[in-house]
């Protein structure tokens, strides 16, 4: 789908990194948050998301790390009808791998069985 999100501008993006569109019309938004970090990323960093959510008038939203959170940070629920969903590092590389999303080939194989048809008259 052509324009089914953008991408905000790196400064004054107000905490909120990208907006997908979850339908053809744009009826409904996720908005996402994205973190390139080694350090475990925190409640608070959760917080700061869901505030943002708040000020956009948001209801979805995804905070993506390539990192891993916090055991405080994954037990974090926002109050309300906001929903946030967290994927870490290992869970990016999984869905990456699965859609075929910045990744290659390295090797593949085949399996071959016997065609006991070929040997039939």
């Amino acid at each position: 789908m052509e324009d089914a999100g953008t991408v905000t501008a790196y400064v004054k993006d107000d905490g909120i990194d990208g907006v997908i569109k979850e339908d053809k019309l744009g009826l409904d938004k996720i908005y996402v948050q994205a973190k390139r970090w080694n350090n475990c990323v925190g409640q608070p960093e959760i917080q700061k998301f869901v505030g943002a959510l708040v000020g956009q008038g948001a209801k979805k939203g995804v905070f993506i790390t390539t990192s891993y959170f916090s055991k405080e940070a994954r037990q974090f629920q926002p109050k309300g009808d906001i929903k946030v969903v967290l994927i870490d590092g290992k869970e990016l590389a999984n869905y990456m791998i699965e859609c075929g999303v910045g990744v290659s080939l390295k090797q593949s194989y085949q399996i071959k069985r016997i065609d006991t048809d070929y040997f039939e008259e």
